[in-house]
């Protein structure tokens, strides 16, 4: 990154402003990824949505998560190559019109496909927004500035499912997609109007191998994980084929990654415990807040009866207890330590868990809030000290790979949350409904199982005959999530032993790369810019 300031010209004169134009830019990104969390039941449903089934939803997310996390580092470098604003307007153009066309897919194939693009949107801009900011203020302004961004963003992130479920009371699904048309098309114009251009003078290569490598390998491993999920079997050749290739091709990206001077991401990183217990720990968190997420939609919505807005409502202890936490962890750590308090923080995700897991057709609402505000907790604890942990161990001059490495531990671990989490519901869904399913014509039973959308449509049109599939559609969907929230509740605890374990202590100090100084550091900066789309 550039080192030069603007000093007292112009582009100081309106850094705030700039400031307000970033806001936007990476707003649009965050809101929408939490936007479609509350429309997955309204995207299943045959009628009012695609009729798509559980594998595509996963996909669907999936789709934008692989893409986001393999070119996140690539965008960055080619920015500061072609110019970060040029890029920051490409990445805002392009996720503009694969969100206009998200909004009109007619098939769900068709959707995966533009969610992807829009992948390449977001990765294209999330990094433009971090060295723009750190290349228009000036060091002692800078925290500041980070402090006022990430507010707005974590803002934006609870916004987002009660703005979905605004617009799907009012409007069809594909409104969840639109509204980033006009946002990106405001942001589009504020940055050429205001943001000022700026290029790194020694800009890295790009490691196109590595990026593929990457993207192959996680989608190989996505796959057959919910291949799975659909087929119902674990032990076929479509299944574990995939799976073993992407392993294999993973750890072709391993090896190439230590052998080339600019790798798309950075492993020999991880040879440092820090920085390898941390990145787990934002992994193990991801991983069950995206089942949680993907489950709860349907449970709130299809289960229980909310309307979307509601559902979207019901999201807000999640944020407010990442705000309860998060702003408290640095005396926490000072006090006791990172290591008690990831592990700490792992503990609550574990209780937070039990929550879900316990959750029944009748459950008092007041629980799942509850639960909510627990998950968000554990999540405040977790996250600033496991950032601070990686970017302690990056060297000040690579703080951009330091906040890669803790992006794409996100992104994978949502990734693969949803596909296992989503996976193991489908086929758990499958074989508790099945017995219930004599009432329905038999060409029509398999695809009863689909999503407990389609089963409920089914059932509506079978008359009385169709209230006990109905109830049945209910009692199966939250007995398969118990299930799931089971595995997730082993997970974080695995974690959290994992934690304690070999997380260093309070005597380790950080000495492969320098602390942040009193201009706030690229480690400060990507704490807060991790810890700000924490929800994204």
């Amino acid at each position: 990154m550039a080192t030069r300031y603007p000093g007292t010209g112009a582009v100081r004169d309106r850094r705030w402003l700039i400031l307000g134009v970033l806001i936007i830019s990476l707003s649009a990104i965050v809101l929408d990824n939490t936007i479609l969390n509350v429309a997955l039941k309204t995207i299943s449903e045959p009628r009012t949505g695609l009729g798509a089934s559980q594998s595509q939803l996963e996909w669907a997310i999936n789709s934008y998560t692989l893409v986001f996390a393999g070119l996140l580092f690539t965008f960055g470098i080619i920015g500061d190559r072609i110019g970060r604003r040029r890029m920051l307007m490409i990445g805002m153009a392009l996720f503009g019109l694969s969100s206009l066309i998200s909004s009109y897919a007619q098939t769900p194939d068709q959707l995966v496909w533009a969610r992807a693009a829009m992948g390449l949107g977001g990765a294209a801009v999330m990094p433009q927004t971090l060295s723009i900011i750190t290349n228009v203020f000036e060091p002692r302004e800078r925290a500041r500035a980070i402090g006022i961004w990430a507010s707005a963003v974590g803002v934006a992130i609870a916004v987002g499912p009660i703005v979905g479920g605004l617009l799907l009371d009012h409007f069809w699904w594909g409104s969840v997609f639109l509204v980033n048309v006009p946002l990106t098309a405001i942001g589009i114009v504020a940055i050429l109007a205001f943001v000022p251009e700026s290029k790194s003078p020694n800009p890295g290569n790009i490691d196109y191998l590595g990026v593929l490598l990457s993207i192959a390998g996680l989608v190989l491993v996505v796959y057959g994980i919910i291949e799975g999920g659909d087929n119902g079997s674990w032990l076929t050749a479509s299944v574990i084929g995939p799976v073993l290739a992407g392993l294999a091709v993973l750890a072709a990206f391993a090896w190439h990654e230590t052998r080339v001077a600019y790798p798309a991401l950075d492993v020999r990183l991880f040879r440092d415990r820090r920085l390898s217990t941390a990145a787990v720990a934002i992994a193990m968190v991801f991983f069950s807040l995206s089942g949680a997420f993907f489950f709860t939609s349907f449970y709130t919505q299809n289960v229980r009866g909310f309307s979307p807005l509601h559902a979207g409502l019901l999201t807000i202890p999640l944020a407010a207890g990442q705000l309860l936490c998060a702003p408290r962890t640095a005396g926490l750590v000072r006090r006791f330590g990172a290591k008690v308090v990831v592990t700490t923080g792992l503990v609550v995700v574990a209780v937070a868990l039990v929550g879900y897991h316990v959750l029944g057709v009748a459950t008092p609402i007041w629980w799942l809030e509850v639960t909510y505000l627990l998950q968000g907790a554990g999540m405040g604890l977790v996250m600033p000290p496991a950032t601070e942990s990686v970017m302690s161990v990056v060297p000040r001059e690579r703080g951009g790979a330091g906040s890669a490495i803790t992006n794409t531990c996100r992104q994978v671990a949502v990734a693969l949350g949803v596909a296992v989490l989503g996976s193991v519901l489908a086929q758990a869904y499958r074989l508790r409904l099945a017995p219930y399913l004599a009432v329905l014509p038999a060409r029509e039973r398999a695809g009863a199982t689909t999503s407990i959308a389609q089963t409920q449509q089914l059932a509506q049109q079978l008359g009385p005959a169709g209230v006990r599939l109905l109830s049945a559609a209910s009692q199966s969907f939250v007995d398969s999530m118990h299930v799931t929230s089971l595995i997730s509740i082993v997970i974080a605890l695995a974690g959290a032993v994992a934690m304690a374990v070999w997380m260093p202590g309070r005597r380790v100090t950080a000495t492969a790369g320098p602390q942040p100084d009193q201009d706030g550091g690229h480690g400060r900066l990507s704490e807060a810019v991790s810890t700000a789309v924490a929800g994204g």
